[in-house]
């Protein structure tokens, strides 16, 4: 049976998944860079924002963290709470 490592091992030796993988991973870095920076710029800790969205500290840090390991993407939704409790509006593009 194949564990964890042997099957990325696998599809990352699979034409485009690593092209795909490193995309996604750029998106997502720039998106927590943009909410940290939104969060820096407010003055506010993960404690503060998760008041303002109506939450707990944890439930921010995960959020954050989620970004930065790629394993889970947040809804829109979530997006929006966090970015308005730091007194900014969540713009979307499609190029």
């Amino acid at each position: 049976m194949k564990n964890h490592e042997d099957i990325v091992k696998t599809l990352m030796g699979r034409q485009g998944v690593k092209t795909e993988l490193e995309r996604i991973e750029q998106e997502e870095g720039q998106l927590l860079d943009a909410l940290l920076k939104a969060r820096q710029d407010a003055g506010l800790t993960q404690a503060d924002v998760a008041k303002l969205m109506g939450t707990q500290a944890p439930a921010v840090a995960r959020l954050e963290r989620s970004l930065a390991t790629g394993k889970h993407s947040p809804s829109l939704t979530t997006l929006r709470r966090y970015v308005k409790a730091c007194g900014k509006k969540l713009e979307l593009r499609v190029r």
